[in-house]
């Protein structure tokens, strides 16, 4: 069964409950990184030029736990909203507040957005009878929340029990489901995955699902170690669990293909806060170094491969890119991707890469963004998520 989006939706006079990603940084009581609202933009302003009744957009924002803080309030991302629509967006008490009702029956009022809805337990908890209550403001449901649609929360999954053929996508989470399914179900050859960050644990499934998919699998970052020592590399201080290890060794006994590509030197220093590091001339780091970046010669190494790709799927930084010092090898793989935009097709997903790629300054020459970091895992990982599956097929109370 195909899944269907908000344009698909009669809308017209109707009320609508919207699911968005508006899980922002803050800063004081400001937000810092506007991204996920902006990104939800296009979807809310369709639905209110299709003259809804009433728009009540939902979200979470941070891990208030079940519990009310106000540090979590989506107070700033309604009143930033309400500049960006030039509309009043009035911010509820709580998500099942006994007013909300009344509120939906004032002629004045257009926009409703519910307060965090991790402030209720039964929000994680995927409770029925908060899903029936948000279910109970509106006629149609849309999710546009693809960063937290690998979770079965009331809100995702949960509230669809209660609209039969009255749920839609909206149209973030159709850019996300369409990049994604390009990389995973029919990529142009060759096909790269890059994949980095700090602990082979939290990557192998994905691993594992991409390798037999894909010309090459290039790690980097402290995933690399691991990988390095079970190849009998010396990898000095660097990163490198026992539990790490093992994994290391499984995923290179099943890479039949030869598939894996490891850094040829690395940038090291003596402690995690230097300011600065040196070059090795090979693959082995000595006992009172750490490992923080990939060096120059797997710079150029990944390069080429990029530029002979026509598909690349990148998760994860190639070192402790936070840190100037050893940034550089990760800016390098965003440089590349977006060197070779016109012939190659990229999917950026994971919250650090992201970051990175947004700031090497190149992330609008690149093909495709993901809002969702774990989301976007275990889709390439699995091939769907709970919250698709519920907007596909529905769900059953």
């Amino acid at each position: 069964m195909s899944l269907k989006y908000i344009d698909q939706a009669q809308i017209e006079g109707k009320k609508v409950i919207a699911r968005f990603d508006f899980n922002v940084p803050l800063n004081n009581g400001a937000i810092s990184d506007t991204t996920r609202v902006d990104r939800a933009l296009e979807t809310i302003n369709y639905i209110l030029e299709q003259k809804p009744s009433k728009l009540i957009l939902m979200s979470h924002l941070g891990r208030p736990k079940g519990k009310v803080k106000k540090e979590f309030s989506l107070e700033p991302v309604g009143n930033y909203l309400a500049e960006k629509l030039d509309q009043d967006v009035v911010l509820t008490e709580s998500c099942t507040d006994e007013g909300i009702t009344t509120l939906l029956n004032l002629p004045k009022t257009k926009i409703v957005l519910l307060e965090n809805l991790r402030f209720n337990p039964g929000e994680t908890n995927n409770d029925i009878e908060l899903a029936k209550t948000l279910s109970s403001y509106a006629d149609i449901y849309v999710n546009d929340a693809f960063g937290t649609a690998h979770r079965k929360h009331a809100s995702t999954y949960g509230i669809i029990t209660f609209f039969k053929d009255k749920s839609f996508g909206g149209f973030l989470l159709k850019k996300e489901v369409q990049a994604l399914s390009k990389v995973l179900e029919k990529p142009e050859k060759p096909f790269t995955a890059i994949m980095g960050g700090a602990k082979v644990a939290d990557k192998i499934k994905t691993m594992e699902s991409l390798l037999p998919k894909v010309s090459h699998l290039i790690v980097g970052g402290a995933m690399a170690y691991p990988f390095l020592k079970a190849k009998g590399f010396e990898v000095g201080k660097s990163l490198c669990s026992d539990e790490d290890l093992a994994l290391a060794k499984e995923i290179l006994r099943i890479d039949q293909g030869n598939k894996i590509r490891l850094p040829l030197d690395h940038i090291v220093a003596n402690s995690l806060d230097a300011t600065s590091g040196s070059e090795t001339t090979d693959e082995n780091i000595s006992a009172d170094q750490i490992g923080l970046d990939i060096g120059p010669k797997s710079k150029a190494d990944y390069s080429n491969t990029i530029a002979k790709s026509k598909t690349v799927f990148w998760n994860g930084p190639m070192g402790m890119f936070e840190n100037e010092a050893f940034s550089a090898g990760t800016y390098s793989i965003a440089e590349s991707l977006a060197k070779h935009s016109s012939t190659c097709f990229s999917v950026v997903g994971g919250g650090d890469s992201v970051s990175a790629a947004n700031k090497s300054g190149k992330a609008d020459q690149l093909g495709h963004i993901s809002t969702g970091g774990g989301a976007s895992l275990e889709f390439i990982e699995k091939g769907t998520l709970p919250g698709i599956q519920a907007l596909r097929f529905g769900v059953n109370a």
